[in-house]
């Protein structure tokens, strides 16, 4: 069975991500689809493993194999746990409902850590932009501050929602560089200051519910082998 093939036929989950999820598009955004699939079970008993992940067979698709997503949504990798909250759903099975309904349990304090070392390392390379053409990439400017929001309101009420609201206008500013870099520099470091502070008081518990995560994925194996 060809890595395609995988995608094509054992998909559980799809949706569309990047701009159109976070009500942040414009008529030249692309769409991109992010997918999780299920490996049957017999393919792990080969020497040679299933693929944790495959590009295609869409331009902008990307997929995990079912374990590799759980795996890094308990590690909560940000754009992991976005997939799993992306209102625009293409494509859902039994399977895929079920691991929608273990979103809660991915969840945890360790997204205030995950989100900002990804916020760090993206205002890394936005600072270099700043120094070597005087200006940062403004869309990537954009897309950090939609997260760093997310990720405040995240600790703040327990919830992850990615679509930009009531930011949508203001973001959309700095991605057209109406804003200047010193007031959208200032803007991220505020809020990193309020995620900090929303990390002491936040309802989230400390650890994802791996062992419910597990038998999930446990369950769906078994299911898969029989």
């Amino acid at each position: 069975m060809d890595d395609l093939t995988l995608v094509r036929d054992h998909t559980v989950y799809r949706c569309v991500m990047g701009s159109r999820a976070f009500g942040l598009a414009t008529e030249a955004s692309d769409t991109d689809l992010r997918g999780v699939y299920l490996a049957p079970t017999p393919l792990f008993w080969r020497f040679e493993k299933p693929p944790t992940h495959v590009e295609g067979p869409r331009d902008e698709e990307f997929s995990w194999e079912l374990e590799r997503f759980c795996e890094l949504a308990l590690r909560a990798n940000p754009n992991i746990l976005e997939c799993l909250h992306s209102p625009l759903v293409e494509e859902v099975t039994p399977v895929g409902e079920e691991l929608l309904s273990l979103r809660g349990a991915f969840l945890s304090r360790r997204a205030h850590t995950s989100f900002s070392r990804y916020a760090a390392s993206q205002h890394g390379k936005l600072l270099v932009d700043v120094r070597v053409h005087g200006a940062p990439r403004w869309k990537h400017a954009m897309h950090l501050l939609r997260m760093l929001l997310s990720c405040r309101d995240l600790l703040r009420t327990g919830r992850l929602t990615i679509d930009a609201g009531p930011y949508r206008d203001r973001l959309l500013a700095v991605r057209r560089g109406e804003v200047t870099w010193q007031e959208v520099d200032a803007w991220m470091t505020r809020l990193g200051d309020e995620t900090d502070t929303a990390l002491a008081t936040t309802v989230l518990p400390a650890e994802p519910d791996h062992a419910r995560v597990q038998d999930f994925l446990v369950r769906t194996r078994r299911a898969s082998a029989a």
